[in-house]
């Protein structure tokens, strides 16, 4: 039986222990605990620049961001020892704030071969192209930008749009969401957000999403909200915290906690395309 991600109805468990991370010589994760498991919403919020991207890009195994403590695991699996693509392949997927885009490469050919690259034998073209029209239809998509160059040309919405369209034909286990509501309006907001949610209530898929709005947070409402500040999580509770930082931000609950935020500016290094190396550095 081909080993596709649809398969997924299992409960799955993504643990991450002590995760210190740095980016060229320089600290940004500085000890992150947290267990996320199928099913759940975690909202991860913070400053600008306190490492929540880094968090995703170095579980997803963005080569420049080095692991140097800690540990990460997919249902009992050590992911820092798999590339970026084993690491798709065992069930996690990322959400992309900055879609990269592709000249020559056409959207469909691109969505395809990803399928591919997660089954022992080729997608049927003509199932192909009933899933892709599905999620064309439920994410109200422009069915012409099946035949354009990937991210080429198309606006951020079409961009943010295009990327859960990813996320609905590969059925991850886990889903980590960079800003995905960034640069969509009203009814795009609400489009992707249905698309979520129909996505956990389908496969259970387990989310790990970044935002900063707390409308994005009524739409795909968080089991769980986890306040990262210095490269740790120093709070965690449920969808009232994110109603609370939406309402009063974050230097009230600093404050609180006894802790300074370190004004940092986190580097966001783009994402290839590509099956980039992992590279781990681990201190005893």
């Amino acid at each position: 039986m081909p080993n596709t991600m649809k398969g997924f109805g299992i409960m799955s468990k993504l643990i991450i222990e002590n995760l210190h991370v740095e980016i060229s010589g320089k600290e940004i994760l500085k000890g992150v605990d947290l267990v996320v498991d199928s099913n759940e919403v975690h909202a991860l919020m913070g400053p600008n620049g306190h490492g929540k991207s880094t968090l995703l890009a170095a579980i997803m195994g963005h080569p420049k961001y080095i692991v140097t403590k800690g540990s990460i695991s997919l249902d009992g699996e050590d992911v820092l020892e798999m590339s970026t693509a084993e690491r798709s392949k065992a069930g996690l997927f990322l959400g992309m704030q900055y879609p990269q885009e592709v000249p020559g490469v056409l959207n469909s050919d691109f969505l395809r071969a990803a399928i591919n690259a997660h089954r022992d034998t080729p997608i049927d073209l003509f199932k192909f192209i009933k899933e892709m029209d599905k999620y064309t239809n439920e994410l109200e998509m422009d069915p012409e930008l099946a035949h354009r160059y990937l991210n080429e040309g198309f606006s951020g919405g079409e961009k943010k749009r295009n990327e859960i369209m990813q996320m609905r034909l590969l059925n991850p286990k886990f889903a980590l969401l960079d800003e995905i509501d960034s640069g969509l309006d009203i009814d795009a907001l609400r489009i992707v957000g249905e698309s979520i949610t129909k996505a956990q209530a389908e496969s259970n898929v387990g989310l790990l999403v970044i935002s900063h709005y707390g409308r994005f947070y009524d739409l795909v409402q968080p089991t769980n909200v986890n306040v990262l500040m210095n490269g740790k999580i120093v709070l965690t509770g449920d969808k009232t915290l994110a109603d609370r930082i939406d309402s009063e931000g974050y230097e009230i609950i600093a404050s609180e906690l006894g802790i300074n935020i370190i004004e940092e500016k986190e580097v966001k290094e783009p994402v290839i395309l590509e099956n980039c190396a992992n590279s781990v550095k681990r201190n005893a």
